[in-house]
């Protein structure tokens, strides 16, 4: 039985290269059986096809990052700079979300809906209580922190291919990013006491 899991292991790992460097259409199972130094049929044993398999290493990493990166709505800044650095360690797992957000070929697993419903409704119920402000709705304010936080991983088009010189200095960038989600989850404090 430990060999048998160990392979499985084999076979996510190397996939989990493949599918974050060709995506799910352009992976092939030759090659990660190959990796894992075993037969193709395995896979088929393990996995049934190519897209179950994708679909275990997402739902198999995006799990780890929600036991790793706690919602914090009472700390929206410190939230995203802890999503950056995430993101800018794991550049792999962030191309393989990129992918399954292009190819839209397997589905995106259940828990990500339910934990993205369960971030936007403690959003709205720390601006019921005035902990964030309410310039913009909950979904929004989810979405705006997460584009920030990850901007600058590889697989983004508008982050370090069109600013190379941003990465440089990543304590910088960790603070820019903070700054920019303390302004739009709690406003200008300093304007509006003048």
């Amino acid at each position: 039985m430990r060999n048998a899991e160990a392979t499985r292991e084999r076979i996510l790992d190397a996939a989990m290269a493949e599918f974050s460097a060709y995506g799910i259409a352009g992976a092939r199972v030759d090659r990660i059986a190959k990796t894992a130094g075993c037969n193709k049929n395995m896979i088929y044993i393990y996995f049934d096809n190519k897209e179950t398999l994708f679909s275990t290493i997402l739902q198999k990493h995006l799990t780890r990052v929600y036991e790793e990166l706690p919602f914090t709505p009472d700390d929206l800044p410190g939230y995203a700079t802890r999503v950056f650095n995430f993101a800018m360690t794991n550049p792999d797992l962030i191309r393989l979300m990129a992918w399954s957000s292009l190819e839209q070929k397997t589905e995106s697993p259940a828990e990500r809906g339910t934990i993205h419903d369960l971030k936007v409704a403690a959003l709205l119920q720390a601006q019921n209580a005035g902990q964030v402000n309410k310039t913009f709705a909950p979904g929004f304010l989810l979405t705006a922190i997460m584009a920030l936080a990850t901007a600058w991983t590889a697989s983004n088009p508008f982050g370090p291919s069109l600013d190379p010189d941003s990465t440089k200095n990543p304590d910088e960038l960790r603070n820019s990013i903070a700054e920019a989600v303390k302004l739009i989850t709690q406003g200008d404090t300093e304007k509006h006491e003048q």
